[in-house]
């Protein structure tokens, strides 16, 4: 493990991000205290967890020892008091503001005015939920990619608040999960999404408008610019109504057409066309090519 001052973890948020954002901490080498709402929930999440690192170790990944040895480093808890001692707190829950809010302002009633606290939103204004903490100052957002363990970039999001050295400290944090740090300022969507939103919401339309098939135009997009995904397979993958919901909230945000939802993609996820985790989209079960 590479130095760095942020040794112990609390993360918020045990899900499919939660579970993969506590693995790769977990397999750091640090201790990490994830927090949920019910023990059902976070049953769940380390069977999540669990299923994941099988998935390592079936591909020759890691080792069974290495596999107990992170299982060993995540404690799942319903009590907000076992985040104290925390030296970095991750906020991965529900993309609804008023939730997130809520929860960052009692975690921070806990762990103190000087614990760093970040929140992995990809579509909420960093800024905006750095004003429910004290001292915000040392708030950020660190916006990891799914799945966490394997993607290689990860968004550092300076907050108008947020001090020099926390974004320093951040970048040392993302340097020593093997990960490469990107700082981008607070904007909807921030780098990534905000170059692919509009990117994706385009070749809807096109699609929308009989340019090509849905397979034509991937075999285009990955033979002609050499990309690893064709963009509707990758919307598929992604989901249709994950897509639908992102790309909105920045047309909310910004007032900007590039990112306002294609009819045909409105249409898709009315009639509940959502991709590959329910076989139905671009390139996905009925919903498909033409």
């Amino acid at each position: 493990m590479s130095h760095t001052d942020l040794h112990r973890v609390g993360l918020l948020g045990f899900g499919a991000m939660g579970a993969g954002i506590g693995q790769l901490i977990a397999q750091s080498g640090r201790d990490v205290a994830i927090l949920e709402t019910s023990r059902d929930r976070v049953a769940a999440g380390l069977g999540l967890l669990g299923s994941f690192l099988d998935g390592g170790v079936k591909r020759g990944k890691l080792t069974e020892h290495q596999k107990s040895e992170v299982l060993g480093r995540v404690h799942g808890t319903t009590d907000v008091a076992d985040l104290a001692g925390t030296s970095l707190v991750i906020e991965a829950v529900t993309e609804d503001r008023e939730v997130k809010k809520d929860l960052l302002a009692t975690v921070a009633s806990v762990v103190g005015e000087q614990v760093l606290i970040v929140t992995n939103t990809s579509g909420l204004s960093v800024t905006d939920l750095a004003c429910s903490v004290p001292n915000p100052a040392r708030f950020a957002g660190l916006h990891f990619f799914n799945p966490a363990p394997v993607m290689k970039v990860i968004e550092v999001v300076r907050a108008l608040q947020t001090d020099d050295s926390v974004m320093e400290r951040l970048s040392a944090f993302v340097d020593s999960l093997g990960k490469v740090p990107v700082v981008v300022k607070d904007r909807p969507g921030f780098l990534v999404n905000w170059l692919l939103l509009p990117y994706l919401n385009d070749v809807v339309q096109a699609y929308d408008e009989d340019l090509a098939t849905a397979e034509d135009i991937d075999t285009a997009i990955r033979l002609g610019l050499g990309y690893k995904l064709g963009p509707l397979e990758l919307l598929d993958m992604i989901g249709l109504d994950v897509h639908h919901h992102a790309t909105s909230s920045a047309y909310n945000a910004t007032l900007d057409p590039r990112f306002a939802s294609p009819p045909l993609l409105r249409q898709m996820v009315a009639a509940g066309y959502h991709g590959t985790k329910n076989g139905k989209g671009f390139r996905t079960g009925t919903g498909g090519t033409r």
